[in-house]
């Protein structure tokens, strides 16, 4: 008699692998205009391209070093090479920072909305997650936020422009937040730093608890390849390097990094590409009547209201892809366009303007009456 899964005890995972929440990319059917996914919309460096023609399929069967490119990576950034740690992504660098640092019971404290993939890791380690919630200006909360910190607490990640709202974090409240816990690492996720250009990577030389992330998926065109990197105290570095395994970024990454790292024209051009573009988008979103908020990134989130879903489907229909931001907490009715080059912006505004038309959208349906532009504009709440 055959046994049923009744009968059989069937192995289960962790605890904490069955509680913590699962990331669902929606990644399938996007061949059209790719404004959902804040990805370069164009292509990296063409000194990248003319490497990877140059790769043999004899280098294919070894396996991938990465201290060399560290080195290189290190000296470009002006930092020691123990400061630097190449990953397979900054997704990666979360999950080893968070797994290195979290024991079950210990506190972590994010800002929210922001990327989902810090509930993800933090929650494998810990039930300890403490969520800060913007408000309706989706503002960075600097007293609530100092103010979750406790003896418990040992990894804080906030990150500088946030995602999916665009805001940024001050300086000295990121100086603030490491010295107001000693006890606890602080990463800063510096995703979209070339879209806003203030750093904290001059500051890890003094502050012992400060780690700093970067990609080299977004200004640089590298997502398809997974490349990040972790910069941080020698010390802190040590650990995440043992945390790691000695082959997490492939060859084919650690062989184009340097070109791409190294050709400045390129990464300059494209980042005025994508200001000039952020700057178009609040300016027709303004003449449409979409409330939007000031964004450092390559991307702005605007507020359509009850009408996201039917939005996003028009859009898809006209060969253009957006990123509903709904589901984000405190982002009912939010919805996030990537920016993309000057044609990009012309199809994709042309787009937006003609399915806000198609779904009979008006400036009403928003949940705020008025929205704010980079330049600061002030809102006016329901």
């Amino acid at each position: 008699m055959a046994l049923t899964a009744e009968d059989v005890m069937l192995v289960q995972p962790r605890a904490r692998v069955l509680a913590m929440p699962e990331y669902h990319p929606p990644l399938a059917g996007r061949d059209a205009l790719r404004l959902d996914f804040n990805e370069n919309t164009s292509a990296p460096s063409p000194r990248v391209f003319a490497k990877l023609q140059q790769l043999s399929a004899e280098g294919l069967t070894i396996y991938p070093e990465r201290t060399p490119v560290e080195r290189i990576v290190a000296a470009h950034f002006g930092l020691a090479s123990e400061q630097v740690l190449l990953t397979n992504g900054v997704d990666e660098a979360i999950h080893l920072i968070a797994c290195t640092f979290l024991d079950e019971g210990d506190e972590a404290l994010v800002w929210v909305p922001s990327f989902f993939m810090y509930d993800v890791s933090i929650s494998l380690m810990t039930p300890g997650l403490k969520r800060v919630q913007s408000d309706d200006s989706l503002a960075f909360p600097r007293e609530r936020f100092l103010a979750g910190i406790t003896p418990k607490t040992k990894l804080i990640i906030v990150a500088s422009p946030n995602n999916p709202t665009g805001a940024t974090v001050a300086r000295e409240d990121l100086l603030a937040i490491a010295a107001a816990a000693p006890h606890a690492v602080l990463m800063v996720d510096e995703a979209y730093f070339h879209f806003h250009g203030e750093t904290m990577l001059d500051e890890v030389n003094c502050i012992p608890n400060l780690l700093v992330t970067r990609t080299f998926s977004k200004a640089y065109g590298l997502a398809n390849l997974r490349v990040g990197m972790v910069v941080g105290d020698a010390r802190l570095l040590g650990f995440l390097r043992k945390a790691s395994s000695p082959y997490n970024v492939n060859g084919v990454a650690l062989a184009v990094l340097p070109e791409a790292i190294a050709d400045e024209d390129y990464l300059n051009w494209y980042v005025a590409q994508m200001r000039a573009g952020r700057e178009r988008a609040f300016a027709e979103l303004a003449k449409l009547g979409v409330p939007t908020w000031p964004s450092a990134a390559n991307f702005v989130l605007m507020d359509i209201g009850p009408k996201h879903k039917q939005l996003v489907e028009a859009m898809r229909e006209r060969g253009v892809l957006l990123r509903d931001r709904s589901s984000d907490p405190g982002c009912d009715g939010y919805v996030r366009l990537t920016i993309g080059l000057e044609d990009q912006m012309t199809q994709g505004l042309a787009a937006l303007k003609d399915s806000l038309d198609a779904i009979g959208w008006t400036p009403a349906e928003a949940r705020h009456a008025r929205g704010t532009s980079s330049e600061g504009h002030e809102y006016e709440y329901e």
